[in-house]
């Protein structure tokens, strides 16, 4: 597998997972309609670094972002979504992804990361935990999940 920075050509191969994932409303408070012009905007956005994982036969299945969570006096402490394509789920990559950007975030002089709005039933919320990340508390009965009903966001941190 390769991890490397994102580049405007990878968008038409983050899309179609980046999209499935989304649309199923299960673990991102994104608008599950959103068009695909928004979505990139948001995801590729200037002032976010991105990064694409690339399996043995370079197709992208996974990609991530790193961004300023806050601005100000308060921009040392960062913010990252991570997206998996479904059909390559429990193979490693979202592990390495996020070794990777918290590292990155690290190396970038980030003093923390907070996830602002993580599904209380994301299976994520493990893998969080597993690197360090606590909660900081839960908004309760903030999201309809599809087939959950109302469920928590979580806010999660991690010093680095």
């Amino acid at each position: 597998m390769l991890i490397r920075e994102a580049v405007a050509d990878d968008w038409p191969r983050i899309w179609p997972f980046w999209h499935r994932i989304v649309a199923a409303g299960e673990t991102y408070t994104w608008d599950p309609d959103i068009s695909e012009e928004a979505a990139r905007a948001l995801w590729m956005a200037p002032a976010k670094r991105v990064y694409v994982v690339e399996d043995d036969d370079q197709a992208v299945v996974a990609s991530a972002y790193l961004t300023p969570n806050y601005g100000g006096p308060a921009a040392g402490i960062a913010n990252a979504g991570f997206m998996v394509d479904p059909d390559r789920g429990g193979r490693g990559y979202g592990r390495a992804l996020a070794e990777h950007v918290l590292a990155a975030a690290e190396a970038a002089g980030y003093r923390g990361m907070v996830f602002n709005a993580v599904v209380e039933t994301n299976p994520a919320v493990k893998l969080w935990a597993f690197f360090g990340f606590t909660i900081l508390g839960t908004v309760p009965d903030a999201y309809d999940h599809p087939r959950h009903g109302r469920v928590g966001l979580h806010v999660m941190y991690k010093a680095l």
